[in-house]
């Protein structure tokens, strides 16, 4: 077994298509079958159900593919700190940030990261705390922005930041004067929600269990612009960051009466290798956040 085979089976593995895989790999789909079929015998174990149209992993398929996953990063983490001892100036950095911290804490940091190492290469995805996550864990991500929640043991958290959500109304709104907010008015509400998989979502889930609420939720979207309009226009009400009602004309935020405190974090995996520019990088953002 070696590392082309493994990467190659990985391929295989996601787009459950030779010809697909083949061309991803950008080899011959005969190569590709040789090398999974030469892994299958050296194993003595039948790694792919075959059919007509696609292939899926056997059960002994599903065995090998973490392991696979984690060897194959940890080669790519060797070539990388190899490559930084051989006097490699240029890197990237792999991060996952939510869209709220994004559009509007992580902007400046990011212009300043850039202008103070402009060889660095910044790839950015935006995406809800379960899927960076799961990026982080995959090895799709150096490291990604969180809450620090029920946080897998595989992941080291580095705290930058706290900050409480609120409940936002209109300045059309009966709660609109108001000085704080019951959980039992606000679920007595329209709601505009961020989608399953958002920190945003999740903790009004986990209060909604806590406190056997049923909220009413008439919008669901991970669009900032369209749940700003829904609440501006008095369609719905919502919760957001506190310091995203700063920058928003319109919006009228409320403290619970029962506050919210969220605890956000960067987050990396323990066994994970951080090159010299994810470091740089997380050592800036710990220099210039509010905490």
């Amino acid at each position: 077994m070696d590392s082309r085979q493994l990467s190659y089976f990985l391929v295989l593995a996601e787009t459950k298509n030779f010809t697909r895989a083949a061309e991803k790999l950008h080899i011959a789909q005969p190569a590709l079958s040789m090398t999974i079929k030469k892994l299958e015998q050296q194993l003595g174990l039948c790694l792919f159900a075959r059919n007509d149209r696609k292939v899926e992993l056997t059960d002994e398929g599903k065995v090998l593919l973490p392991h696979a996953k984690n060897i194959i990063q940890q080669i790519k983490d060797a070539q990388t700190a190899m490559s930084e001892l051989r006097g490699l100036e240029k890197g990237e950095v792999r991060v996952g940030i939510p869209s709220m911290l994004g559009s509007y804490f992580f902007p400046e940091i990011i212009m300043g990261f850039k202008n103070q190492y402009p060889n660095l290469k910044l790839s950015i995805v935006e995406a809800g705390t379960q899927s960076i996550r799961k990026m982080i864990i995959d090895g799709e991500l150096d490291f990604g922005v969180i809450i620090n929640h029920e946080l897998p043991e595989t992941l080291h958290p580095e705290p930058i930041l706290k900050s409480q959500m609120v409940a936002v109304v209109s300045e059309q709104h009966e709660f609109a004067t108001r000085k704080s907010l019951s959980f039992q008015d606000f679920f007595s509400q329209e709601l505009v929600m961020f989608k399953h998989g958002y920190f945003h979502r999740e903790t009004i889930d986990s209060i909604c269990e806590k406190h056997q609420f049923t909220p009413k939720i008439s919008f669901e979207t991970n669009l900032l612009a369209m749940i700003f309009k829904i609440v501006r226009q008095d369609f719905a009400i919502t919760t957001l960051l506190e310091m995203v009602t700063e920058y928003e004309p319109q919006l009228i935020p409320i403290p619970f009466e029962e506050p919210i405190e969220l605890d956000i974090v960067m987050a990396w995996r323990k066994s994970g290798y951080l090159s010299l520019a994810d470091k740089a990088f997380i050592d800036y953002v710990k220099q210039h956040c509010p905490r």
